[in-house]
């Protein structure tokens, strides 16, 4: 196909290990010859060309989000997750860069879909539909979602596997950690092995579309009876690993809400902030993706709709516990105890110099002041985001700083970060302590 053929908004997936390592090998030498030539021109101005500036342009954010967004797989996946980053991981200037991966994927042309379907349904699979839409009404990073109807009526979501994604997860998570090596962006220092090796354990849970439709089930019985929210069904008959078929929900994108009442957007963020805190201290097991579209609100039922079960973490008691005892020396303004439970979580080690360890200490109780007070946070109004992200920021700058909590913290804090910046959008307010109380 060629690209005067090619519909708006569709791109191919590149297909098999050497096409997508030969996708990433260009893109980074486009970027090193940029930041050659910036290199350059600093020189004829008579200035030392410097590293950060040389990098962070905004041709290199361009560059870098548009190559992993038409990648798509375990690459565009893995700058989604770092763009959750909060400066644990990488410099606030690149999780800037990378969370315009948060917004939509291009989708695979119809010949590509095509050929996805015929090898996963067989041949002449459009005839068990009375209808299916070709173009996507939603593309991601691992796969697209159409709108289909069954001859008996029911109206489907069928989510599709882009090509070679599942085959290429390890290959592309090493490309892209030593992407960002070359670039600078990653100390070298900075041992990121066990959260590398975590994300390609999860990315592989969510390329198989089994073990999601599992964890929809699962859910759907934990959360199924719970007036707050709606969750899709599950339509077996038409899921395989490639291919996860589902009830449609008509929904609206929580964005739609940003000139909604004031209550509205209040009780949204409210319900995603006790799910979070439900999740964590009550069933033990945690969505762990916070991109803004996999919630959206149902204006009929006056619902949260909650979608993409693919990236799921069980949470052990021991981490509950600790994070509950953090809770509380957090709320009581008990700097020892918080301390101790950071300890304990991973936050911090004893290695760490104690200035570091004061560093992320201050950061912490920083951000723990609004769920202290007793009247609504106003998320809306509040600078914290900044505050906090000048003192990631700072901590940057310390190059010695190299520790990295355990995988499993860092997927919790990208959860619950996820949900603070939806709850900034919203403009909400939030009495954050009673919540926080309920759970202590």
């Amino acid at each position: 196909m060629s690209r005067q053929d090619r519909p708006a908004g569709a791109w191919p997936v590149p297909g098999g290990r050497a096409g997508r390592l030969f996708r990433l090998g260009g893109m980074t030498g486009g970027i090193v010859g940029g930041m050659v030539a910036s290199g350059a021109r600093q020189l004829v101005q008579g200035q030392r060309p410097r590293l950060d500036n040389t990098l962070l342009t905004p041709a290199t954010a361009q560059r870098i989000a548009r190559d992993l967004g038409r990648m798509r797989g375990a690459a565009m996946k893995l700058g989604q997750m770092l763009s959750m980053d909060t400066g644990l991981v990488l410099p606030p200037e690149m999780t800037e860069i990378l969370s315009t991966l948060r917004a939509e994927a291009p989708h695979m042309p119809p010949r590509q879909l095509r050929a996805v379907l015929d090898a996963e349904w067989g041949a002449g699979w459009y005839g068990r539909f009375a209808r299916f839409d070709l173009r996507p009404f939603a593309a991601a990073s691992i796969g697209q979602i159409h709108r289909a109807r069954t001859h008996d009526g029911q109206d489907l979501a069928i989510k599709v596997q882009y090509p070679g994604v599942r085959a290429s997860i390890d290959s592309d998570i090493d490309n892209v950690a030593a992407l960002l090596r070359v670039l600078g962006v990653l100390g070298r220092d900075l041992d990121i092995a066990p959260v590398l090796a975590e994300a390609k354990t999860q990315l592989h849970a969510e390329a198989d579309y089994m073990a999601e439709a599992g964890q929809l089930e699962r859910f759907r019985s934990l959360l199924g009876a719970d007036p707050a929210y709606t969750l899709p069904q599950l339509h077996a008959p038409l899921t395989t690993p490639q291919v996860l078929a589902m009830s449609y929900l008509d929904s609206q994108p929580l964005e739609s809400l940003l000139d909604a009442p004031q209550a509205l957007r209040d009780w949204v963020a409210e319900t995603l902030v006790d799910l979070v805190l439900r999740e964590l201290f009550d069933l033990r097991l945690m969505q762990t993706d916070p991109n803004p579209g996999n919630f959206r609100y149902d204006p009929a039922s006056g619902r949260v709709v909650l979608l993409d079960f693919g990236a799921v973490m069980p949470i052990d008691s021991a981490m509950a516990q600790a994070f509950r005892t953090l809770m509380r020396a957090g709320l009581g303004d008990e700097r020892s105890a918080m301390h101790a439970a950071m300890l304990r979580i991973g936050y911090i080690s004893e290695s760490m110099a104690p200035r570091h360890q004061e560093m992320i200490l201050t950061m912490f109780d920083t951000a723990m002041a609004p769920l202290r007070q007793a009247t609504p946070f106003d998320f809306g109004a509040s600078r914290l985001l900044e505050t906090l992200r000048d003192m990631g920021v700072a901590m940057g700058m310390e190059r010695d700083l190299t520790h990295i909590p355990p995988p499993p913290t860092l997927f919790l804090h990208r959860k619950i970060g996820g949900i603070y910046l939806l709850a900034t959008r919203l403009r909400a307010r939030v009495a954050l302590r009673p919540l926080l109380e309920r759970y202590g």
